[in-house]
This record gives structure tokens, sequence and C-alpha cells, in this order.
């Protein structure tokens, strides 16, 4: 068994932390694989194929992260010049470096939303007039579920009507699915449904389904080959790709099923934090859970350096807020080692 310094720490950072399984690194161990920028990497096209299939798509794309995933998919859609409409707290506009801006000449227009619902009346508002003053609108994209909402799911209801929108103004919309699977399982549907009111889908490998690197972006085949330049063009061409690409085909087969665990896992980290006079805490539904902390008279950077002292990692989410993310490699005894570690902390008790 694999063990290293970190084994001792429980990580809420992120479900990017997650290790491959032990089933994944035999396969990335035994895969065939070939120059996938030929395409002739077996455990590439299989994967790509998959992806496609699972989300309704006609063809799939494998890149190196979400990151490109999405910058691919935004720089695939419009053309220098034009606006992206998005929720203003969207992980395109708030986590990727200005990449859409910097490299395709595209402008950010941002809608407010409510759990990183937008209200689609402000969408269509937003949607710019044929005028030589203003950039066109090129591009409308979403994420579900939506991060700095608190893995909130943007309802079915939401995108449809995005969706009808879009259609009427021949605008394209992308989604970025990063936790797509998380959605489809909180909302009882499925990715397929989810994903049919895009164009264009990123996922990720790399958060809940545990592989170790990489994201795949889906949608129709002929946009997809153009995706694929953009790729090629970002250095996102890998060589023997299949040995990662292996560890992607066993996470769509055996971990989507496994993440109601780790949204059980989040209710239960939520409730007991609700307990506590200290925290305000929404009730999540799916694996990310939100804490403001701000009555305990402790900033969330000193919350959490207080936790790390006890081999505790979270993320900062503002200046009272501490978000915790659970995936594979966290279990209710993690859990409850947090919970202990916050009620010692405000009774001033810890180490």
């Amino acid at each position: 068994m694999l063990t290293d310094m970190a084994d001792k720490k429980v990580d809420f950072r992120s479900d990017t932390v997650t290790r491959p399984t032990p089933k994944m690194r035999r396969a990335m161990y035994e895969t065939e694989v070939g120059d996938d920028v030929y395409g002739e990497d077996p455990a590439v096209n299989k994967l790509e194929e998959k992806a496609a299939d699972l989300l309704g798509k006609e063809a799939g794309l494998f890149v190196t992260s979400g990151t490109q995933g999405n910058l691919i998919s935004v720089l695939t859609h419009t053309l220098p010049g034009q606006e992206v409409i998005l929720e203003s707290e969207s992980h395109i506009f708030y986590y990727e470096a200005a990449g859409a801006a910097l490299i395709g000449g595209v402008q950010m227009r941002t809608i407010p939303g409510k759990r990183g619902a937008m209200n689609p009346s402000k969408v269509e508002a937003a949607i710019r007039s044929d005028d030589i003053h203003f950039p066109s609108t090129g591009l409308i994209a979403l994420e579900n579920t939506h991060n700095r909402a608190g893995g909130a799911v943007i309802p079915l209801s939401n995108m449809a009507a995005l969706a009808t929108i879009a259609r009427k103004h021949a605008i394209p919309i992308h989604l970025d699915g990063a936790r797509i699977f998380n959605a489809a399982v909180a909302s009882g549907t499925t990715a397929k449904e989810i994903a049919s009111y895009a164009d264009s889908i990123s996922f990720c490998l790399s958060k809940g389904l545990c592989a170790p690197v990489g994201s795949v972006i889906v949608g129709r085949k002929e946009w997809i080959d153009k995706a694929r330049k953009w790729r090629k063009r970002l250095g996102g061409g890998m060589r023997q790709a299949g040995i990662l690409a292996a560890a992607g085909i066993v996470a769509l087969e055996q971990m989507i099923r496994r993440l109601p665990e780790d949204h059980a896992l989040a209710q239960y980290l939520a409730e007991g934090l609700a307990e506590l006079p200290e925290v305000d805490v929404v009730l999540p539904e799916t694996n990310i859970v939100l804490m403001n902390v701000e009555k305990s008279g402790l900033t969330a950077k000193q919350l959490l350096q207080r936790l790390e002292d006890e081999d505790i990692l979270a993320t900062d989410f503002g200046p009272f807020t501490v978000r915790l993310v659970t995936h594979k490699d966290v279990d209710r005894t993690g859990a409850d080692r947090l919970l202990d570690a916050v009620k010692n902390i405000f009774k001033g008790e810890a180490r």
C-alpha cells in the first residue's frame, strides 16, 4: 500500500486532492498506448467516446485540466472582440486567470446570480444589440454545480429557460460541468439530461471521480475538431496520454456511483457545524460546505491556521468563510476530527 506524509492529515481543501484508486493505477500500468496527437491512442479514444456517450454528444476531447477545457471551449465558440455572458462568481470568471481575455481577446459580461443561477430575463437583457459601439455576444457560459455558491445545483428549469433564450438569439451555451455528475446525483437526473441544454460541456475527471489528471470536453463532432486545433495551439496535445486516460475510463465506469457518499458526508458535516453558535452554515446540496465563522471573532485564515495545527486542511472563501469539500479520501472519522477541532478552537482548548 502506498503511503506518504500527507496520510496523517485530513484534507478538506478540495476534491482535487483525491488519489487514484488501485484499479486506476493498475489500468494505467496495463493500458495499451499510442500517439494521441495522431489520434492513435486507444485508451484516449475510448475515454472520449465514453464521455461523449454519457453526456449525449457526438464527440469528446481529452484535455489536461478543467481550466484548459473551459478556455478551449470559449476560444472555439467565440471570435476576438466578442463578449461572454456568465455568472459573476463563476469559475471561468473568478479562477481562470483571465485566460479568455488574454488569449482569445474576448470580454466577460457578468450577471449576479442566486446560488449560481442567472435570471433568464437579465441574461436576455444583457445580449448585445447590433450596434457598432458594442461587442457582439458570442457565448453564454453556465456552471453546474456552482463552486462559489457552495456546490449548488442549477435547476434544470433555469437551464432550459436559458437554452431557449440562447436558441432565440443564435448564441451557443457552454457548460462548465466540472462536477456535473454531482449535479446529476443530487437532482435525481442524468448528466445527459443536464448536458442537453448546452452545446459544449467540460467536466473534470480529477475531482470527485478521483483520476489523477484531466478533463474532457464534449460537443458536436465538427465543433470538437475545431477544439482539437485550439488544444494544439495551447500546447495541450499529449502523446502516449493513454496512461492518463486509462484512469479516466475507470473513473467514469466506477466512481460516479459512489458520489452519494460524498454528499452524505457533507450533510453530516454541515449538520454538526450548524449546532455551533459561532458558525453559520447552509446545508449543502452536493459535496461542498461553506461555513461562516464571523460570530466566533476569528477570520477564516485564523481558523484555517489553527485547524492546520491539528493536521486538518481547508480553504478560505472570503474573510470569514471557510470551504470544506468532501471526497473519497475523507470519511466520517475525518469529519468528526474536524468537528471536534472546531469546537475546541472556539473554546480555546486547541493545542
